[in-house]
């Protein structure tokens, strides 16, 4: 192992980490937002966009990322839309991610008691207010751990935004072996790199369980 060869590296591995996180922020902010919509959508059952909501899920959860950014970077241009990798990265991330949101939002819901919706529109509320208050902030206490998880997807498939020429993580290693065929410390230093990213929110995930858990059933 060449550990002054990785001292070198390790400014590379993260200015890469700092884009990595960047583009992955804002693809899972964008994400949440998306999924959230697409879940009312749903729930509310709004003719048309309901079908396309239902249609636009499908298609994100059953195709690769990578196929996804493909269309994004590669095919785009031939139809007069040039995007940078950033943008195609941003938008790919937040395709993909939506439809899981949406998905871990609408299984959330179907935890809601009838009888709170029922007792909600006995006393006079509207669709928008019992939504606003009685679905979503429940809906989202629920669907916490799941949001943790699908941050912690959605950052791992980052890995696959080298292809388009994105200097993130994944590019950075390759890019190192293929100059220096150090292979060990640049794949050892790739993991490190995606373990500080993913370590905070396993925790904040396993801490966000716990205060649901209490909030249910009490600590005792």
């Amino acid at each position: 192992m060449d550990f002054q060869f990785i001292q070198k590296a390790i400014p590379l591995y993260t200015q890469a980490a700092i884009l990595t996180l960047k583009i992955a922020s804002v693809g899972i902010l964008l994400s949440f937002i998306l999924g959230l919509i697409c879940c009312i959508v749903r729930y509310e059952k709004i003719p048309v966009l309901q079908r396309i909501v239902s249609i636009y899920i499908e298609l994100s959860r059953n195709t690769p990322l990578l196929i996804q950014l493909f269309f994004l970077y590669f095919a785009l241009p031939k139809m007069g839309f040039k995007l940078s990798s950033e943008q195609c990265g941003i938008i790919g991330l937040t395709f993909l991610g939506g439809s899981y949101m949406a998905e871990t939002f609408r299984s959330s819901i179907e935890t809601i008691s009838r009888i709170q919706i029922e007792s909600a529109q006995c006393i006079g509320l509207t669709k928008l207010q019992i939504t606003r208050y009685i679905l979503i902030p429940q809906a989202f206490s629920v669907s916490i751990p799941g949001i943790c998880a699908n941050i912690m997807f959605l950052i791992k498939e980052t890995s696959v935004f080298s292809a388009i020429a994105l200097a993130d993580l994944m590019y950075v290693a390759k890019d190192l072996i293929g100059l220096y065929y150090k292979t060990d410390e640049a794949l050892l230093l790739l993991v490190i790199a995606y373990f500080i990213l993913l370590l905070p929110i396993s925790i904040l995930s396993a801490w966000a369980e716990r205060r649901l858990r209490y909030a249910q059933f009490g600590n005792n």
